[in-house]
């Protein structure tokens, strides 16, 4: 089981088998956030443990041609994916940045029970219409709540504070983007900024094969999709407000691009400067940015 018992259980097994931190490397799914609890455990006994996207992990299985699916035989072809592929070593966060991580997953599941009450309500009538308020009244209390609760968590740590105000220079960055760059753009976490912006998901996928295939250009997707999604309308604020982002847009559209190949291109380069300003400590420099643009 996925508790501290069941870790301690998957600890004493690995003992016995000898299975040791010196000659073992584990891989695990990334599967939305119970994966952490044994990732976790794992690291901190001294394993050398990696957190695999769970798309890689089918892929590996069709170029096998797997066609069980069963639990032994997909801890099986995790297994034999690490062992073939040797994944890169998760680390995990320092535990400040896991309550950050844990609040701001608690707001977005309270964000998500708002949104279905307020679906509700437009069928609801009577008593059922009443009770729906209730419950609105409730979660709003909750929301304003936990938000405050991420407010003083990054008060209280200096370093986060810092973070936050650096990443909130950055015209377009607000206090709801720089939360979620503090909690997975974190600057010991990647080695340059494209494995940043690829872990978001907004590298370029190209299609094109010889001289008679030319496919549409998309992103990959392949990442973390709520700070991707975030990111959208900041990036449409930066396309007004940010002298950087403005010039970026000008010379896309002059290329003849359309209006959402803009937005990427400026979402793309919204993790780069939030990048930037971690790794460098300093405040976001609108002339160093177009200057580079």
């Amino acid at each position: 089981e996925n508790t501290e018992k069941g870790h301690a259980e998957l600890l004493a097994w690995l003992k016995k088998h000898k299975l040791t931190t010196e000659n073992c490397h584990l891989a695990m799914e990334a599967t939305s956030q119970y994966y952490e609890p044994v990732a976790l455990a794992l690291f901190d006994a001294g394993y050398t443990v990696s957190v695999v996207n769970p798309l890689q992990i089918k892929a590996f299985g069709e170029s096998l041609m797997r066609r069980q699916k069963t639990d032994r035989a997909d801890a099986e072809l995790i297994a034999r994916f690490c062992e073939v592929n040797k994944p890169q070593s998760w680390h995990a966060p320092p535990p400040k940045v896991r309550e950050l991580q844990r609040l701001l997953a608690r707001l977005e599941a309270v964000q998500a029970m708002h949104v279905q009450e307020q679906n509700r309500r437009h069928e609801a009538h009577g008593f059922a219409l009443e009770s729906i308020r209730r419950v609105i009244e409730t979660l709003d209390l909750e929301i304003a709540y936990i938000e405050d609760q991420i407010r003083d968590h990054i008060d209280r740590h200096p370093d986060l504070r810092e973070q936050d105000e650096l990443l909130q220079s950055i015209p377009g960055v607000g206090p709801v983007v720089s939360r979620y760059a503090i909690a997975w753009l974190r600057g010991e976490r990647f080695d340059d900024v494209r494995q940043a912006v690829a872990f978001v998901g907004l590298s370029p996928c190209h299609r094109q094969s010889g001289s008679s295939v030319h496919g549409k250009s998309t992103i990959s997707r392949l990442g973390h999709g709520r700070l991707r999604k975030i990111l959208y309308w900041p990036a449409m604020s930066a396309m007004r407000y940010n002298a950087a982002a403005v010039a970026l847009t000008q010379r896309i559209t002059a290329a003849g691009k359309n209006k959402k190949v803009a937005i990427i291109a400026v979402m793309r380069k919204l993790v780069h400067w939030m990048m930037g300003v971690i790794k460098s400590g300093k405040p976001f420099d609108v002339n160093l940015a177009l200057a580079r643009a």
